[in-house]
């Protein structure tokens, strides 16, 4: 007989459903790694409110915070100093993963938060086993719980971006959108094509999304023409608006669904929540 491990509210498809080993059907959840190796192009904001647009569907969201920085864990409204359970704790076994994750002020969003400790965190996992697939074996005991888990990393192709590409099942690439746009792109695309190759070989790319565009200048177009033109994979129709209540949010501790409701970015990224939940 099997057991089902469902939320009340739940309406999957039959692909959502997987059968684990005790023969339990398990509600398969949306693991969506963001990541980017250049800085500043908007990975911590995509994450922050594309998270928040899902949450605001009904979704269950959580939201894990890789980034040394933990500009993901303050633009959430938490104080990154106090928190003493983080991604850290976690990855070190010095904590369940029951205990580091938080509740937002979000209706239906969560967050494993980060801070300036998890910035030792790779040379302490030097000498450990496995040391690619820790945040996947945590996150496997409460990936039931959630529709969408998102996870945010760090400006840089380290262990801990490895770990999140072990654990997701697609990457999404934020770019934005200035003359440098595929710098880096490339060696981004080497590694996941690496990891699915070595590591975990149901990752895909989940696609490109455009942020700070400025339809009022050639440039972005260029831009989006360009990597167009020169990278196979999907590219998301929303694109990102420069905005400035964007830019003001985070420093308030809010999405900008919250902030900001009807401004162009909240608009945004509801569309790029919606194209999401549609594909």
């Amino acid at each position: 007989m099997l057991y089902y491990i469902l939320r009340e509210d739940s309406k999957k498809k039959k692909d959502d459903f997987e059968i684990t080993k005790e023969g339990k059907l398990k509600i398969m959840s949306k693991v969506i790694a963001i990541a980017n190796q250049k800085g500043g192009v908007g990975k911590t904001t995509t994450t922050i409110n594309l998270a928040a647009c899902l949450a605001e569907t009904n979704k269950k969201v959580l939201v894990i915070d890789l980034d040394p920085q933990g500009n993901t864990t303050s633009g959430l409204g938490l104080d990154k100093e106090e928190i003493e359970e983080t991604v850290y704790e976690l990855i070190l076994g010095d904590a369940a993963i029951r205990e580091c994750m938080h509740k937002t002020d979000i209706e239906n969003l969560y967050i494993l938060p980060s801070n300036v400790n998890l910035a030792g965190a790779e040379i302490e996992l030097l000498d450990v086993n496995n040391k690619e697939y820790i945040l996947k074996n945590e996150i496997d005991y409460i990936e039931s719980n959630f529709d969408y888990i998102l996870i945010d990393c760090p400006p840089s192709l380290n262990m801990l971006t490895v770990n999140a590409m072990t654990t997701a099942q697609s990457v999404l690439v934020p770019i934005q959108c200035e003359y440098y746009a595929l710098e880096g792109l490339s060696q981004l695309m080497h590694t996941i094509r690496l990891v699915q190759e070595r590591l975990n070989p149901e990752l895909t790319i989940e696609g490109i999304v455009f942020t700070m565009y400025d339809g009022r200048t050639n440039l972005s177009a260029q831009v989006v023409d360009n990597v167009k033109a020169n990278v196979d994979v999907r590219v998301y129709k929303t694109m990102i608006p420069r905005n400035i209540r964007l830019a003001e949010a985070p420093s308030h501790g809010l999405p900008i669904t919250v902030y900001e409701p009807k401004s162009a970015g909240a608009e945004s990224y509801r569309q790029l929540a919606q194209e999401m939940m549609n594909k």
